[in-house]
């Protein structure tokens, strides 16, 4: 049966609704193409080299984006170093009211917001919806929490803070981080992640510029604007969240400088199989990983399995996987308007560009030429696309048992539906192998015994451990951190992220620093 976008779904309907609920930020070039401007100086500015930004779902273009060099981005910053201070200055009453102006105009723009997510990064609705919905309802928790969280005193940072988040969860960790650091008194600055979610982040900007936020949104490259973003002296503190390669570059340029810092790196997480029996709610567990295929990161892509297990597991863990549904996340039947469904009801559509799943497909090529042994290798046939489709962004979910060690799958998250499976023999085996990658943001152990669980969870390098249960991140009143070179400097999450971007009272910082050993309660 032929497939079509769902009615007022197209990429034409979606940006003519952001273009008229936030005007001033949109403009367009000399040939008519549709750009975004920069809010820079309190203002919205076509400054910058328009560059077309694809989509992932079909590989259209959906946009220019006016990227800037290091000279615009040196003259934001000192302009948001001045609206810090006034902004510092304001009563706590004062800042509440203006966040939850901003909450309640994003609110009202929700289904916007989570449409772009869809055509910008290829999230489902379902999750897409998710992202922004886990934004406004923790930012509303902390609007209620933040006098408390101040109570002692403490005051917003000497300079603002300076965000430079990935591209997958836009709204739930950047925007939510930003209105955080906001009600605490810090002016922001926020840069536009180069692989997606620019006009999402531009409409929800412009909303929170009309509630009279000191907020700046920048575009621009890494290589580009990194050095004034991280080590311009204006700069109160650094948020990072992305790749070890990137972070390590950031934490590199802080290393001369006292500046406060929060760097997110990824880490191998991975899930510890051993005298366990309760598969079906395993199951359920394994399946919910799927989301947004495996790009977060918080995933779980790597089952370290006992090997009187093997047989068990993979009865219960490959149904699981083959009964993954992935595809076009806007792609409906004829039916569909007169079932009065919702959109697609998907796991995960696309990974963020053509160019991640070439390199994933490279790596599980790799692996399996190495020695690994392929379980599951999916297929693109059969999943809902519309015809003539662009696919190149899409991959099936992979599995693959025994990695070698010298496979980049081995060590380091794949970033994507592929999963491997290490077979072991004794506990000292699974902690080995679950600690592969020097450092995770999380971990878990499916254990029939929990107070052995308890035990192992001790010698595991990640920040949270969970005993027959996966773990997240969590934003509201529970720290996040990470392990080894997954997490560098504070750890936010609950009152500890309004402490990171404070200071006054007992300001002595919980976080993964080179002279700090032990870790708050997880």
């Amino acid at each position: 049966m032929a497939l079509r976008l769902a009615e007022g779904t197209s990429w034409s309907d979606t940006l003519a609704q952001a273009v008229a609920a936030t005007p001033e930020a949109f403009d367009t070039t000399s040939d008519g193409a549709p750009t975004l401007h920069n809010l820079v100086q309190g203002q919205w500015r076509a400054l910058g080299t328009p560059t077309p930004v694809r989509t992932p779902v079909d590989n259209t273009v959906l946009i220019h984006l006016a990227r800037l060099d290091a000279e615009a981005a040196r003259g934001a910053v000192a302009h948001a170093a001045a609206a810090h201070r006034e902004w510092a200055r304001t009563p706590l009453a004062e800042r509440v009211a203006r966040v939850t102006d901003a909450l309640d105009a994003l609110t009202g723009h929700r289904d916007l917001l989570a449409l772009l997510l869809v055509w910008e990064i290829g999230k489902p609705w379902r999750l897409a919806c998710a992202d922004v919905d886990r934004a406004l309802d923790g930012v509303r928790w902390y609007v209620g929490e933040i006098e408390r969280m101040l109570a002692d005193g403490r005051e917003p940072l000497p300079g603002p803070v300076s965000n430079i988040a990935s591209w997958n969860y836009p709204m739930s960790v950047l925007v939510h981080a930003e209105l955080v650091q906001l009600l605490a008194g810090n002016a922001v600055i926020a840069k536009t992640p180069s692989q997606g979610g620019a006009v999402c982040l531009t409409v929800a900007h412009a909303l929170m510029r009309r509630a009279g936020l000191p907020a700046t949104l920048l575009s621009g490259s890494g290589e580009e604007l990194s050095e004034v973003l991280v080590r311009a002296p204006e700069i109160g503190a650094v948020a990072f969240v992305g790749g070890r390669s990137n972070g390590g570059k950031v934490a590199a340029a802080l290393l001369d400088c006292d500046k406060r810092h929060f760097i997110e790196q990824e880490g191998l997480n991975a899930w510890g199989i051993w005298n366990f029996s309760q598969w079906d709610s395993l199951a359920a567990h394994l399946r919910k990983g799927f989301e947004y295929g495996k790009q977060r990161c918080t995933a779980y892509p790597r089952f370290v399995v006992q090997r009187d297990l093997v047989d068990e597991f993979l009865d219960m863990y490959l149904p699981v996987v083959r009964s993954i549904r992935f595809g076009h996340p806007l792609a409906v039947d004829e039916t569909w308007r007169a079932a009065g469904d919702p959109l697609p009801e998907l796991d995960f559509g696309p990974l963020i560009s053509a160019a991640k799943a070439e390199e994933l497909r490279r790596k599980v090529e790799e692996a399996v030429r190495g020695g690994a042994v392929p379980l599951h290798r999916g297929k693109l046939d059969g999943a809902p696309f519309l015809d003539g489709q662009d696919t190149s962004a899409y991959v099936a979910p992979a599995v693959l048992l025994a990695p070698p060690g010298r496979s980049r799958l081995m060590h380091a998250e794949p970033f994507g539906p592929v999963d491997t499976i290490v077979v072991v023999d004794t506990t000292d085996e699974l902690l080995a192998a679950m600690n592969a990658s020097n450092g995770a943001l999380v971990a878990s152990l499916a254990c029939d015994d929990e107070e052995l669980a308890g035990k192992l969870a001790v010698d595991l390098q990640a920040f949270k451990v969970g005993i027959n249960k996966p773990r997240s991140r969590g934003d509201r009143d529970e720290p996040f951190g990470g392990r080894g070179a997954s997490w560098k400097g504070a750890f936010v999450g609950g009152d500890l992220l309004v402490q990171a971007v404070t200071v006054g009272g007992d300001d002595r910082l919980y976080g993964n620093f080179p002279d700090y050993s032990s870790y708050p309660a997880t």
